[in-house]
């Protein structure tokens, strides 16, 4: 009775969290219309360092550490990986842009196996190979490949997976809320770097790296300020599901978080997803669940 108890509570949590973040990410394409994608970014990381560092205040962290770079490399990672992300919010569909950050799994799975030394069981890679045809639908390359946006996509889910396999190594040295508070403090001070270079950067293919900072005014405080917050609310609830149940079934309510998407999509103006897109998000899902399940 109490295992059931456990896996309600883990599933709840996952579920508001995914609807938390599906609206959140209806709050960045809203404010993507005033500002870039690169500012969306600096707002939604600063209400995280604010929030972690309090908590941090309150209880301070105590961890051996010894793993600087990684660090580093983890809050790297995660940090351009949400530029793309972001960018892909403010330019396609929100059911397509949260799809693609969700191949990360598929994408970690490889990334454990390459540099972790993880296996990989048969039907592991049946389900990368799945995932990979589930992105080729979405996609659907032209003559010409994959577009600008379809890149970004990718990259958007490969950058957290790299993210993530890293965590896997940090958590033996460092206090969760450090490794939080790398990805959020590089997501902080990224954009204020990229702010004085942009302009003296002329390269269109970066555009979703740069951009001009653009005081928000009006509503726009409102975008941004709810954003920041719920995209923390929703962190922190899945640390919560995570905790609560196993892993692998907490990945797996997680990809409700596409469905939320969509139906968030249409309200702000997305067209429904093709039949083909469509049997895209369904493969991609299905391998998420396979590879979930195999851990």
């Amino acid at each position: 009775m109490n295992r059931i108890k456990e896996l309600n509570k883990g599933v709840q949590y996952m579920l508001i969290a995914s609807f938390t973040f599906a609206i959140m990410g209806a709050f960045a394409k809203l404010a993507s219309e005033s500002m870039s994608s690169l500012e969306v970014v600096f707002f939604r990381n600063i209400a995280g360092v604010i929030v972690v560092g309090l908590a941090v205040l309150k209880n301070p962290m105590k961890h051996k550490g010894g793993k600087p770079w990684l660090l580093f490399f983890r809050g790297f990672m995660g940090f351009v990986a949400l530029l793309a992300f972001f960018y892909n919010i403010a330019h396609i569909s929100l059911g397509d842009a949260m799809t693609y950050s969700k191949t990360s799994p598929i994408f970690t799975a490889i990334f454990a196996w390459l540099f972790l030394s993880e296996k990989l069981s048969r039907a592991a890679w049946i389900a990368v190979f799945i995932g990979f045809i589930g992105i080729v639908f979405i996609t659907q390359p032209s003559a010409f490949g994959f577009s600008k946006y379809d890149w970004l996509g990718i990259f958007s889910g490969v950058g957290a997976a790299l993210a993530y396999t890293s965590v896997r190594e940090l958590k033996q040295y460092y206090d969760t809320r450090a490794i939080v508070l790398s990805f959020m403090s590089v997501g902080t001070i990224g954009p204020l770097v990229l702010f004085f270079l942009s302009p003296y950067i002329h390269v269109s293919e970066l555009d979703f790296m740069l951009g001009k900072f653009v005081m928000p005014h009006g509503i726009v405080w409102f975008y941004v300020i709810a954003m920041g917050l719920l995209a923390t609310v929703s962190q922190v609830l899945m640390t919560k599901a995570y905790g609560e149940t196993k892993a692998g079934i907490v990945g797996a309510v997680s990809y409700t978080n596409i469905f939320f998407s969509i139906i968030v999509g249409l309200f702000l103006g997305d067209a429904l997803p093709s039949l083909m897109t469509t049997l895209g998000i369904v493969l991609i899902v299905a391998a998420g669940l396979m590879v979930a399940r195999d851990k």
